[in-house]
């Protein structure tokens, strides 16, 4: 097995490289699905798109509840035990629900799938925290933007891949089946990363700076919220995070349906639209997040992603066709130096034993972003399609999202102001 001693510059580097393509496959087997799982679920309600909606709106509101109770656990136990066995069991529960999207013959089987990797799903937590381990806190910005890159370009690969694979192309080839052969592939890939995982990435946290017990009493959603009071700002600032992660969930609710019924897409061109804006969080990730955070800071950074977010929902919600909402992409893009920005203030409040901790607050805040986003975006694009012949507004799930954002820029400037160099902690 390889290993690195990210106690050395060097050690840093060549486990950040190990993560960093743990990450992408994780990504590009996660995004197979994005394009293709609303289909699926739609062939199991006799294409009723707005049936289709509700019953997405379940899984996705089951999910978010396991990961509301189980990502605090998650978390401490990758401080007590290290990062590497749980992102083990993370990409185990995520292969187990390919697996059943593959062979699921009923909606049940479908739902069980989805219990299992919300109860699991922890791969992108903790590769924060592994990042944190690893990384100075005054390049942890940049790194994190490059980790962004990772997950970007999992799903700029990803989405092309499920929109190929369950095309026009392989369903004259295989029928049916060509629309359960992206969660076969998915969950090869899957199976590959945690081999990957198990032979080949190193362990970040020592044995000296892990949590020297697990406390049950908290590791759990209140003690999460308690832990993250107790921290000064890092309440508002996970508060923040908490309204991106809401608003960031209307378009994995809604965007293949939402494409579907305003512009007439196709999961070939709901892909290729994916691969594009793909591409574009690539670029800001890749190529901006370091130059403008070292210009205008981490707060600076959050401030421009929150409300280059607001604005580019707006665009996208008010675009009447699809040539429109593909022109304000690049407006939308500058959403994603919300993360860098945000992981940046946010680790340097705790340390080392504490980052599985944070990190798993962040994820039970992901799970309660998790239940409410499908509720209010689903609830919304169906209530939207039913009375569109008066409403006139499918786009109301993404201006509600718009909002969000819009009150997350305004949080951003009242707690994102950074710690004295003598209060940071990591």
């Amino acid at each position: 097995m390889t290993q690195s001693d990210p106690a050395t510059p060097g050690g840093r580097n060549a486990a950040f490289r190990f993560i960093f393509v743990c990450a992408l496959m994780n990504a590009v087997s996660f995004g197979i699905m994005i394009p293709v799982l609303p289909n699926l679920i739609k062939s199991f309600v006799g294409g009723d798109t707005a049936h289709a909606s509700e019953i997405s709106m379940v899984f996705s509101v089951s999910w978010g509840l396991m990961q509301f109770f189980c990502g605090p656990i998650l978390g401490m136990l990758s401080d007590r035990i290290g990062r590497r066995p749980v992102l083990l069991i993370s990409f185990f529960g995520l292969a187990i629900d390919f697996v059943f999207m593959t062979f699921a013959p009923t909606l049940a089987w479908l739902f069980i799938g989805r219990i299992i990797n919300g109860a699991t799903a922890a791969s992108f937590s903790t590769a924060n925290a592994y990042v944190a381990d690893v990384t100075a806190p005054e390049a942890r910005a940049k790194t994190f933007g490059m980790m962004g890159a990772a997950f970007s370009f999992g799903f700029l690969i990803g989405p092309v891949m499920g929109g190929f694979l369950a095309g026009g192309a392989m369903q004259h080839l295989i029928g049916n089946f060509a629309l359960r052969l992206p969660f076969l592939v998915a969950g090869v890939l899957t199976a590959i990363n945690w081999l990957y995982g198990y032979f080949i990435l190193p362990e970040s946290l020592p044995v000296e700076r892990r949590m020297t017990r697990f406390d049950w009493a908290r590791a759990n959603p209140v003690g999460s919220l308690g832990f993250l009071k107790a921290h000064g700002s890092l309440l508002g600032l996970a508060t923040t995070g908490f309204l991106f992660q809401i608003s960031h969930t209307v378009l994995p609710s809604i965007f293949v349906l939402y494409a579907g019924y305003r512009y007439h897409w196709g999961s070939d061109i709901v892909g290729l639209t994916l691969l594009l804006t793909g591409l574009l969080g690539i670029l800001v990730q890749t190529r901006l997040v370091g130059p403008v955070v070292g210009r205008i800071g981490e707060r600076g950074s959050l401030l421009l992603g929150t409300l280059g977010g607001a604005l580019g929902f707006a665009l996208y919600g008010f675009a009447p066709n699809g040539w429109a909402y593909v022109a304000a992409a690049p407006v939308f893009a500058l959403i994603n130096f919300v993360q860098p920005g945000l992981q940046g203030l946010m680790t340097r409040r705790v340390g080392p034993q504490e980052q599985g901790r944070l990190q798993g607050a962040n994820q039970s805040l992901q799970g309660i972003a998790s239940i409410l986003g499908p509720l209010v975006f689903n609830g919304a694009f169906t209530y939207a399609v039913l009375h569109d012949a008066t409403l006139h507004a499918p786009g109301l799930p993404i201006f509600i999202s718009s909002s969000l954002m819009l009150t997350a820029f305004f949080l951003a400037v009242k707690v994102g102001r950074p710690l004295e160099p003598a209060a940071a902690l990591a």
